[in-house]
């Protein structure tokens, strides 16, 4: 073999053969492309930013802060006896909230109902450490977001205890619901949130050539959330994670069906901030009754809401928020539908269905609200479905609270209000007497499951829109299935959209045919969908949160929730101020000559925005005519 002698020199290379000159040159274009190609992947990939992310996380020590913890909230027995009245108002104890566990009826405490004068005091708290807080480094806020996620990591069991403990859901459910969806928002704005509020750079148009146009993003203030019941640690954290991280300080207020639990969270996040410097009143707690929730929404120190509820106090809170213009974001349920189109295997769908409808016993604002099957798998699903709800266990929580000394084997817990047991025995009834069919349960126990606040797992089938059952959400643990007649998407459709709710939808269909299925998910309308899956989306913290129509407007969660957290601020700057700055021409500036002004800022338009080569020419001669 020959070896090729390549030119090691500039003189060399001149002097070499042409096929010798191209192929160096070949080789510096290739080198150059692949260094160009290599550089936007890299930017593309955010590396530096992820490379500085992992040096700080195996550089920086996260403490294990001590939380302290009542005796009930911190194992499983509970000695009292269940009470006869669960009523959390006493009128023998004004000014409290009166707290029972809902699975057994058993007494946990009272906790302060707080005036519109208590309200305050903690906003003007929070917004003295907000002062502060802002001007922190987002690594400084990781480090407490950090510090969260290992005392949650460390404490799984304490946490879905005390959950469990105040709104009667299963330990599993606990921790699907409320611990690892509150590990992944706090994983998801770590790894991305200062990514996400980085200035964001835009184009400035030929005008404006000479200038530099970005949107900063600005802390709020304050931002308030108002939570509902369902998931009270998850309903605690989400909005404080997303909320410090943007540089706010957050004054929420949880259910006053749910407020036991919120004093041990309180704790928590108290001392994550305390373990590193920071003032604990940056995020404060309002518990309460309707009085504290319309003083917080009327807060003059408060800059945003997000609240989770029901529509109809949903628009009250918009109401009250509009009377000083405060920005609100409303999340106010759903009647999701999830599809089962006639290619599924119903082996695979069946896990999928009873999940959707009974976790949490199916007190979800995403949870599966009909169960739209089509025609010809109907009867073989519905034959699948029977034996396997008939055999849900449900019971109390933590059967160790009652003295029996075993672990509890449950399925189903309790519903968090017995006010909500009615609504869902009223929607029963109501659709039974229009012709549906109940084939599993469907009747609240006389003894209510011996103590406390249950409703078993129902099948409903042969459930039409003339029920209120189908429009109406249930928040309950019943599985109303929906007839597709002849396997009709367009039916379908027409039966998903009839709906006066929009928060999110599934469809299920055969491995392959998931692009018929997206293509039906497309057209319900909702703000999310997942196709051959349920309630995932929300395990994917960068997706927005969030719907349409009766279920309100506004998202969080992703970069979109958590740019909602901040003052959107519009930069524009000269690029070289010692070359190139903005000035007013001559025949703009006042006083005006009508004809000359007219006639230059006509020339303007004509050379920035005429299409054509001939009225460009003239904008030109114009330009130099009337300047």
């Amino acid at each position: 073999g020959s070896c090729v002698n390549w030119p090691s020199t500039l003189e060399e290379l001149l002097a070499s053969e042409p096929t010798t000159q191209y192929a160096v040159g070949g080789i510096f274009v290739a080198a150059t492309l692949l260094l160009m190609l290599l550089k936007q992947q890299w930017n593309a990939w955010h590396m530096t930013y992820h490379l500085k992310l992992w040096f700080e996380h195996v550089t920086q020590y996260v403490p294990l802060v001590d939380v302290d913890m009542t005796e009930l909230e911190s194992r499983d027995a509970n000695p009292v006896e269940p009470s006869a009245n669960v009523s959390i108002v006493d009128p023998k104890k004004p000014g409290f909230i009166q707290c029972f566990d809902p699975s057994t009826k058993q007494y946990l405490g009272q906790v302060k109902a707080m005036t519109g004068e208590d309200v305050h005091e903690l906003c003007v708290k929070a917004k003295e450490a907000q002062q502060k807080w802002c001007q922190t480094s987002f690594a400084q806020r990781r480090q407490v977001l950090r510090t969260i996620q290992k005392y949650l990591v460390y404490h799984i069991r304490d946490i879905c205890r005390v959950s469990s403990r105040d709104s009667g859901k299963p330990m599993v459910d606990a921790l699907l619901g409320e611990v690892m969806t509150t590990a992944e928002k706090i994983r998801c704005i770590v790894q991305w949130g200062e990514l996400w509020l980085q200035p964001s750079y835009r184009p400035t148009g030929p005008l404006m050539m000479h200038k530099t146009a970005h949107v900063e993003y600005v802390p709020l203030g304050i931002v308030s959330p108002i939570a509902p019941w369902n998931y009270p640690f998850h309903n605690f954290f989400n909005h404080i994670i997303s909320g410090i991280m943007a540089g706010n300080a957050v004054v929420g207020k949880v259910s006053e069906h749910t407020s036991w639990s919120s004093q041990y969270y309180t704790r928590i996040i108290q001392q994550a901030l305390i373990v590193h410097g920071h003032d604990p009143n940056l995020c404060q707690t309002v518990t309460g009754f309707g009085e504290a929730g319309a003083a917080l929404v009327q807060e003059p120190l408060v800059d945003k809401i997000i609240f989770t509820g029901s529509p109809q106090i949903g628009k009250k809170v918009m109401e009250g928020a509009s009377k000083s213009l405060k920005p609100v974001i409303l999340e106010l349920g759903g009647k999701d539908a999830m599809i089962i189109q006639e290619t599924c295997q119903v082996k695979d769908v069946v896990p999928w269905i009873l999940r959707g409808c009974f976790q949490n016993c199916g007190q979800n604002c995403v949870g599966v609200e009909r169960v739209l099957v089509y025609e010809s798998i109907l009867e073989k699903l519905t034959e699948a479905l029977v034996p396997r709800v008939k055999n849900l266990r449900q019971g109390i929580p933590l059967s160790e609270c009652c003295g029996s000394g075993k672990v509890a084997d449950v399925d189903c817990g309790s519903m968090v209000m017995g006010a909500q047991v009615d609504h869902v025995q009223k929607l029963v009834d109501d659709a039974v007497s229009k012709g549906a069919k109940v084939l599993v349960g469907g009747v609240k126990p006389k003894s209510e499951n011996g103590k406390g606040q249950f409703y078993p797992p129902t099948i409903l089938s042969g459930v039409t829109p003339e029920m209120d059952i189908f429009n109406t959400e249930v928040f309950g643990p019943v599985l109303t299935l929906v007839k597709v007649p002849n396997d009709s998407d367009e039916e379908c459709l027409k039966l998903v959209n009839q709906s006066s709710f929009g928060l999110g939808g599934s469809v299920y269909c055969g491995k392959a045919h998931q692009g018929r299925a997206l293509k039906l998910g497309r057209q319900i309308q909702s703000g999310m969908l997942c196709v051959n899956d349920f309630g995932s989306n929300y395990l994917v913290q960068a997706l927005p949160f969030g719907g349409v129509k009766d279920s309100g407007f506004g998202r969080f969660a992703g970069p979109e929730g958590l740019k909602a957290l901040c003052l959107e601020r519009s930069i524009l700057i000269d690029t070289f101020p010692a070359l190139a700055q903005t000035t007013i021409p001559p025949p703009l500036d006042y006083p005006i000559d009508p004809v000359r002004g007219m006639g230059f800022a006509q020339g303007i338009i004509h050379l920035m925005y005429n299409d054509e080569i001939g009225g460009k020419i003239k904008a030109i001669v114009d330009l130099i005519r009337y300047g």
